[in-house]
């Protein structure tokens, strides 16, 4: 510092200009020359949409199938928890601070741009608050007591740089602040479906209160916090569908494949790709020569039959032989045995044909769907739901020449949050399901569901009959996406369902049991189990529950700097 202020000093002798040190340099951007214009405030905002990864950005991961820490995926070796020691550093803890960081520098430099007018500026600080609002949310979801921070801070917020953290609820409280702020203020690009508007704060309020609100039930054991924020999340959720701005696409699968989402009446917003601009990987890593993370066995056993009940009580055949067919799947090793599940499939909600491939793939019996390379999966069951033959193989098995586009908010969650709120305040009517999931099995010609449904004997989380299937519904619609089904077991306080000693069929596949050692298939690359299924864990591994796991551990380089910080319970 002394060196730095000898330097300015000495600078100081050859210019006659005494404000010198107050002027901004005229070849670089800062705070006060940036923030001058509307143009400048949106080039800012813009760079927020990168929260949202979709499908993934060129070769990286994205929101969609990626997230392989629940129960509706079979990994081989099993995926660990998080966290199983505390770090050093965490991401989930930097990252979101650094874009609260960037929210509050706009919000402070609002006020000043004198070109705009209060409506254009409320409805920036709407965009910025939030961004803002969603950046506290995450942490609170990862870490539970956070610090709250609503001012770009220097080294003189010594009660939050060195401060102990805030308690949850009241950094939540504020967070809804935020969100209500955003619903009321945001007033551009009302009809936009890949940007930022009115309906997309209501659906991000929608899924962040559903999360406090059952959080509140479930964890915090808090009734009275519980039925405010499920009372927020079925009104903003029930505004959307209320608007007559969307409606469900008449394809279910169609919202995951398509090279171009526009024109889908169920978007609120979605992600576009271009070729040679913005590409992802998210279809190669489904169909190509790395191996699939496929659908669980306790996935899909959790699939009602045609009849819309479960396997328990169904009339439908609950037969899981498959067929023994030979097949050219045009990847060049010509004509080959396989075994077809088509037949399977037809007996179950159509959803799961729409997520699952009709030929099972496996080490030993890779198969190519629309050729090009053999894929093969963890659990037999093909991981369909994103790929497509309207690209061409090349692109199509390539990272970051994927070009499907990408959903973010979509009309099905919104009627998922408002079911799930409903059923959760305990007054859930015909109706309330009529205008939500019952739309939701229209669309895929299922039985509809009723507010007095059959028991399940599968019901293994303590709620009621209602409760249970609205779950069901939420787990089969939402497969692959966003890493919901993770996060809808926190707030449950169901994350020990993730325990595989307990809960095995999550490390188990399709049934093969009648066709080990026969149709030239190499069975010595795949592991059986004495059932017949698939075993993808094959290594005796395990992923056993302890209660730290509900919240990530406050990282030690943190503690370092404040003493003050804590630590969360069990690490």
């Amino acid at each position: 510092m002394k060196k730095i202020a000898l330097l300015l000093i000495s600078g100081l002798m050859f210019t006659s200009c005494s404000d010198l040190l107050d002027t901004d340099p005229y070849d670089q951007f800062t705070k006060t020359n940036f923030f001058t214009s509307e143009k400048n405030v949106q080039l800012f905002i813009n760079y927020t949409y990168n929260e949202f990864s979709g499908y993934g950005n060129g070769g990286g991961y994205g929101d969609f199938y990626f997230n392989f820490l629940n129960d509706d995926q079979g990994t081989t070796g099993i995926t660990e928890w998080t966290f199983t020691a505390v770090p050093a550093t965490a991401g989930a803890w930097n990252s979101p601070y650094a874009e609260i960081r960037r929210a509050n520098t706009l919000l402070a430099a609002l006020p000043g741009i004198s070109e705009m007018t209060p409506a254009t500026k409320a409805n920036y600080e709407g965009l910025a608050r939030l961004y803002r609002a969603w950046q506290h949310f995450k942490l609170v979801r990862g870490y539970g007591d956070c610090y709250w921070v609503d001012k770009v801070l220097d080294t003189n917020d010594t009660d939050i740089l060195y401060g102990a953290r805030q308690n949850r609820n009241t950094v939540m409280d504020k967070v809804l602040e935020d969100l209500n702020y955003a619903c009321a203020n945001i007033n551009q690009e009302e009809n936009s479906r890949v940007a930022y508007n009115k309906y997309v704060a209501l659906a991000i309020k929608s899924r962040v209160c559903l999360f406090e609100g059952t959080y509140s039930k479930y964890v915090l054991k808090d009734e009275a916090r519980a039925n405010t924020y499920l009372n927020e999340c079925k009104n903003a959720s029930l505004e959307i569908m209320t608007s007559g701005k969307y409606e469900l696409n008449a394809d279910f699968k169609s919202n995951f494949d398509q090279l171009d989402l526009k024109g889908n009446p169920e978007m609120i917003m979605y992600k576009h790709y271009v070729y040679n601009v913005l590409g992802h990987g998210t279809v190669d890593y489904t169909c190509g020569s790395t191996q699939v993370h496929g659908m669980s066995k306790d996935a899909f056993d959790s699939y009602l039959f045609r009849d819309g009940k479960p396997k328990a009580t169904t009339t439908c055949d609950k037969s899981e032989n498959g067929k023994l067919v030979k097949i050219d799947d045009q990847s060049g090793f010509g004509e080959a045995s396989f075994i077809n599940i088509a037949d399977l499939l037809k007996q179950r909600d159509p959803r799961m044909t729409a997520q699952v491939d009709s030929i099972l793939q496996f080490p030993g019996c890779g198969y190519a769907r629309f050729g090009g390379s053999q894929s093969t999966s963890s659990t037999g069951y093909g991981v369909l739901l994103f790929d497509t033959n309207a690209m061409p193989n090349k692109d199509r098995q390539s990272i970051g020449t994927n070009t499907t586009d990408a959903p973010i908010f979509w009309l099905a969650e919104i009627y998922l949050n408002y079911a799930e709120a409903c059923a959760e305040l305990g007054n859930i009517t015909q109706n309330d399901l009529d205008i939500s999931i019952n739309k939701l099995r229209d669309r895929v010609k299922m039985p509809h569901l009723t507010t007095a449904p059959e028991a399940d004997p599968a019901n293994n989380m303590g709620v009621s009959n209602i409760i249970f299937e609205v779950r069901r519904e939420r787990r089969v619609e939402m497969m692959y996406c966003n890493n919901d089904r993770y996060y809808s077991l926190q707030r449950w306080n169901q994350l020990q369902l993730l325990d595989t000693q307990k809960y095995p069929n999550q490390c188990r596949g399709a049934y093969v049991g009648n066709f080990v050692g026969k149709g030239g298939i190499d069975w010595t690359q795949v592991t059986v189990d004495a059932d017949g299924y698939i075993d993808c864990k094959n290594n005796g591994k395990e992923r056993v529950y302890d209660s730290k796991y509900n919240l990530f551990p406050i990282p030690s380089g943190q503690k370092t700097l404040n003493e003050n910080i804590g630590q969360n319970p069990g690490w």
